[in-house]
């Protein structure tokens, strides 16, 4: 599970209501003080995250001159979400990202953490034309580690025989979280408010996702293919040969594992920034 610093948007950014044409979704937003904008960023997050996975790269992003929008996805956090779980069939999470950018205003650099990019992949193959380009954080060519999947097979049976309350001290009892003030409050919280069909349908994807990495390829959008040092999800070796199929920019964040975003924060905004003002 992500670990955000903190839930509270710090000074600079303000929570954001984006209505589209599929919705309106929970985001978080940053801009430049004094200048224009030199583009818009669209970031998405993994699963069981929300956009507050973000948040300490929000100011960063602004200050190296881009306008940035985090969103929570269908079913996420403070986005309401249908119990169905057709409702997260992965189509219609990418025709939501669709919605998401053109109300953000095309066109905008994507960000996909972990589940976040392989939705993002979903949209770029969809319609890239809203895109200016697609950054891939952690999100690997394929499925899940092998580890991970049967992590994920053991949450989708929990999350059918408990409640959500339930299944949340089972997780705290296996892996508790490192930072002792988020500890049953903001983490759980946010838990909590997840709706449980999204994180079944999800997880269902995450380990069954086949390898679209020719199909990306081949669009022609620039990709830039950022993790950490380490990821116990995708193996880094299988992150770099996915780069190296896509012939996209690579950039490993020295000290981070699988979020470099709350690991690294601000070297992850200059990655990001830098692979921007380069295009």
């Amino acid at each position: 599970m992500s670990r955000p610093p903190t839930f509270t948007p710090p000074p600079g950014t303000r929570a954001l209501t984006l209505r589209t044409s599929r919705g309106v979704f929970a985001a978080l937003e940053a801009e430049p003080r004094h200048a224009e904008p030199r583009g818009t960023a669209l970031l998405l997050p993994g699963y069981t995250g929300s956009k507050e996975d973000f948040i300490a790269m929000l100011v960063p992003l602004a200050e190296a001159g881009y306008r940035v929008v985090a969103v929570d996805g269908r079913g996420q956090y403070e986005t309401e979400g249908s119990g169905r779980q057709e409702a997260y069939a992965q189509n219609e999470l990418g025709l939501d990202v669709l919605a998401q950018a053109a109300a953000a205003g095309t066109p905008v650099h994507l960000v996909g953490h972990s589940l976040g990019g392989q939705i993002s992949r979903a949209a770029v193959l969809l319609d890239a034309s809203p895109f200016a380009s697609l950054t891939l954080m952690s999100s690997g060519p394929a499925e899940v580690s092998p580890a991970q999947q049967r992590k994920i097979a053991l949450l989708t049976e929990a999350l059918g025989a408990m409640t959500m309350d339930q299944v949340w001290e089972a997780m705290v009892a296996l892996d508790p979280p490192e930072d002792a003030d988020l500890d049953g409050t903001a983490l759980r919280a946010r838990w909590l408010r997840h709706n449980p069909a999204q994180l079944v349908a999800t997880g269902r994807q995450l380990t069954a996702e086949p390898d679209r990495v020719a199909e990306l390829a081949a669009v022609g959008l620039p990709v830039h293919v950022v993790s950490g040092t380490t990821d116990d999800t995708w193996p880094v070796p299988l992150i770099d040969e996915m780069a190296e199929r896509l012939g996209a920019y690579r950039t490993v964040i020295e000290g981070a594992q699988h979020s470099p975003n709350t690991d690294r924060p601000e070297e992850t905004a200059k990655a990001l920034a830098g692979f921007w003002d380069a295009l």
